[in-house]
């Protein structure tokens, strides 16, 4: 009699997301707690400035304030992030931003929060970005293989945006019910739970060279960033874009809120709607690869300025609600296209100065644009500057269309091969 054959067991199952591993989950996750805190700071800063009786003109200067420093100190975070290990750089960071977002907390709870404090204390907010970012953009990059390079960076942005939903919400409620004063602590409790996560990331790459000069590496870091036209005509786009943006989201949106909506429950509703339309387009990313990556990325970038119209014609809440759920449309098509880019393109050990240049040149004119934002207004009307604003928006997103390496540049397959050819850099004089 014969044995029957055993059965063999099946084989192992691929796990779904092997291509994630530790730096990218403890990255990922680290970046959703602490958008929960960051989302509703804006808006809780906004509303502590004016419930001092601030004008419109002083909620600009405070959020020019946290932009100045952000400017000035970028590349020099970016050159130490190349430089030394990026965990470290980031967990200093974080824990900076917790201090300082601390004491913002403790004095706006106390009712004691003078301007001149709201503007130190805002600045030091953006020295700990500047510090923070460009070590945390070299780090995701670094985290994932290429060719999960979209799926990878389309479940990033859907965590990071998924918590712009909860922050927004919770941060506009918790204004409205208990005062700006607890959301400013909630960030910094946020923050310092982040650097105790970002404290296991493990070094990813070795640090620059011992004896290389730090303003030797600035120098190649700009000769990397200036070779590729495609990548500062984006870069000079974005520097008036994000001025205008910040305008709307950060000074315009909440005095429009305040004056014809529920003020900032109604604002935190319409920002939470922005991060629903931020999470939905990160599922499509996932599975969507457009061959023309910045092509495709700058159509998303024509729906920044919908927001700025819907608030300049005095849209009812769910009409504002639709436009900032297009303007997150927008922002994760062209975002998860741009990091495909910088990854293909970039070398790696340039990963961080160059993305400090890229926040660098989009936020250079930030500062002046906010702190513009309540002058502006003061001369042409409330309506008149946000329609200012969406229409330098669409004008420059369909400026940027005529430099053919944004409309050539081609996304790259497993073998490195393009689709199309690549855009090649420029060269410098």
């Amino acid at each position: 009699m014969q044995s029957r054959p055993q059965r063999q067991p099946p084989p192992p199952h691929p796990r779904r997301f092997a291509w994630a591993g530790r730096n990218f989950r403890i990255q990922t996750a680290a970046t959703v707690i602490s958008g929960l805190g960051n989302a509703g700071a804006p808006i809780a800063t906004a509303f502590a400035v004016i419930g001092n009786g601030g004008s419109t003109t002083e909620v600009g200067y405070v959020t020019a304030a946290r932009l100045l420093p952000t400017v000035l100190l970028l590349v020099i975070g970016g050159a130490l992030a190349d430089r030394l290990p990026r965990h470290h750089v980031m967990v200093a960071a974080n824990l900076f931003s917790g201090l300082s977002q601390a004491v913002l907390a403790a004095l706006v709870l106390g009712g004691h929060a003078r301007l001149w404090q709201l503007l130190l204390l805002s600045a030091a907010g953006g020295a700990g970005y500047a510090l923070y970012t460009p070590a945390a953009e070299g780090m995701i990059l670094l985290s994932v293989p290429q060719e999960h390079a979209a799926r990878a960076f389309s479940v990033f942005r859907m965590g990071q945006n998924a918590s712009q939903i909860g922050g927004a919400a919770l941060g506009g409620a918790l204004t409205a019910a208990v005062g700006p004063g607890w959301v400013l602590a909630l960030d910094a409790l946020c923050f310092l739970i982040v650097a105790a996560l970002r404290f296991f990331l493990e070094a990813e790459a070795a640090p620059a060279a011992a004896g290389t000069s730090m303003l030797r590496e600035l120098r190649e870091g700009w000769r990397e960033f200036a070779s590729r036209r495609w990548l500062w005509v984006v870069v000079l786009q974005f520097s008036v874009l994000v001025a205008c943006v910040g305008a709307v989201e950060s000074v315009y949106g909440p005095v429009v809120a305040k004056e014809r909506l529920g003020g900032a429950r109604d604002w935190g509703l319409a920002m939470a709607a922005y991060g629903v339309g931020l999470v939905v387009t990160g599922l499509l990313m996932v599975r969507w690869q457009p061959r023309r990556i910045l092509l495709v990325g700058n159509w998303g970038v024509f729906l920044f300025g919908v927001p700025a119209l819907a608030l300049a014609v005095a849209a009812p809440l769910p009409v504002l609600a639709a436009a900032m759920f297009l303007s997150g449309v927008g922002v994760t098509v062209f975002g998860v296209n741009w990091m495909i880019a910088l990854q293909q393109e970039i070398p790696a050990e340039m990963f961080s100065r160059v993305c400090a240049y890229d926040h660098l040149g989009s936020l250079s004119l930030a500062p002046l644009g906010i702190a513009l934002a309540g002058p502006a207004a003061d001369t042409l009307g409330l309506s008149g500057a946000l329609w200012a604003c969406a229409l330098i928006s669409l004008l420059l997103s369909a400026a940027v269309l005529l430099e053919p390496q944004v409309r050539r540049l081609s996304r790259r397959t497993a073998t490195g091969t393009a689709t199309t050819p690549t855009a090649e850099p420029a060269p410098i004089p």
